[in-house]
């Protein structure tokens, strides 16, 4: 397909609080930071800018304050193509904020909604043009749950392809995963929505989903890669790339993007998660969410770099 994908995604916009320290603070400690940044984030602006730089049409609904957190937001995501005409900018509420803490190779994060608690079903009502043009509908679970079952039924009322990304972690009515095309849990979130035993194998969670109405289960795993299945399908697992880590705050939020796109495309699966494997390891080369997202020509360069090599070694 040589047209652009066109998306609508659907979720949230913050600004990043990022501090930098050698290690966590254990409960009640304190502990030097060593840096501090404030980075463009929320996890549907990361998705959003993520599928602009890869070349999709890009579209993203939500809410921000009308403060000057909401004003960087909306002037990042605009900078990369996002179309941003269907955002709400509201006076009452201030810009969603999210507390990012980077120590020893990995995050943690504390999210304070603010305007995207007032992303609203009626808002999407006012877009419907909008989705029922789309190819594919991208969802998270940092804005109303309320929102995100109104957005799947629109999807689903003009035949669009639903793919949810279930984080921050919840837990999920059968009647919406049964109408979700694409569900992206990460292991926890496979664990909460499954009520997993420690005993429970990824494979046990993700047919548990599939069972309650699930289309295809695409699982997470962090460097160990991802692990994927569709209805009256076995398991498949794609392994993950090794790459220098400088900040994997929106390795999950890239890998989203890559996998969306290459389903608006109509590539398989199969092809889509490899992918989104190969767009989510090299945003965790380079710092922030945002800025870590790396564009179609970026990845076919480097893991095309990867693959000489490869084949040099073996004729070696």
């Amino acid at each position: 397909m040589d047209q652009r994908p066109k998306i609508v995604v659907i979720g949230s916009l913050n600004m990043d609080l990022v501090v930098k320290a050698v290690r966590a603070p254990k409960r009640g400690e304190t502990v030097l930071g060593e840096e501090i940044h404030f980075v463009p984030g929320g996890k549907g602006a990361n998705q959003a800018v993520s599928l602009a730089r890869l070349g999709a049409e890009t579209t993203m609904i939500g809410a921000v304050g009308s403060d000057a957190f909401g004003v960087e937001l909306m002037k990042a995501i605009q900078k990369d193509g996002v179309n941003t005409s269907s955002i709400k900018v509201l006076d009452s509420e201030a810009t969603g904020v999210a507390s990012i803490l980077l120590a020893e190779g990995d995050n943690s994060i504390v999210v304070v909604p603010g305007a995207n608690a007032q992303c609203l079903p009626e808002d999407l009502d006012q877009y419907e043009e909008i989705i029922a043009e789309t190819d594919l509908v991208l969802l998270q679970l940092e804005i109303p749950l309320v929102t995100v079952e109104h957005a799947i039924n629109l999807a689903r009322k003009h035949g669009k392809l639903v793919m949810l990304n279930p984080a921050p972690a919840q837990s999920l009515s059968r009647d919406l995963l049964s109408k979700v095309d694409y569900l992206t849990p990460n292991r926890s979130e496979l664990a909460l929505l499954t009520r997993m035993s420690e005993e429970s194998t990824i494979a046990q969670g993700i047919e548990n989903l599939l069972e309650v109405g699930v289309s295809c289960c695409v699982t997470t795993l962090g460097a160990e890669g991802v692990a994927l299945m569709e209805k009256d399908g076995s398991l498949v697992v794609v392994a993950g790339h090794k790459v220098p880590v400088v900040d994997t705050t929106g390795a999950g939020d890239a890998f989203n993007a890559g996998l969306a796109y290459a389903l608006a495309q109509r590539k398989s699966i199969r092809e889509a998660t490899e992918f989104a494997v190969q767009v989510s390891a090299l945003a965790v080369t380079k710092f922030g969410a945002q800025g870590g997202m790396p564009t179609l020509a970026e990845v076919e360069a480097y893991f095309r770099r990867d693959e000489n090599e490869e084949d040099r070694h073996l004729k070696q």
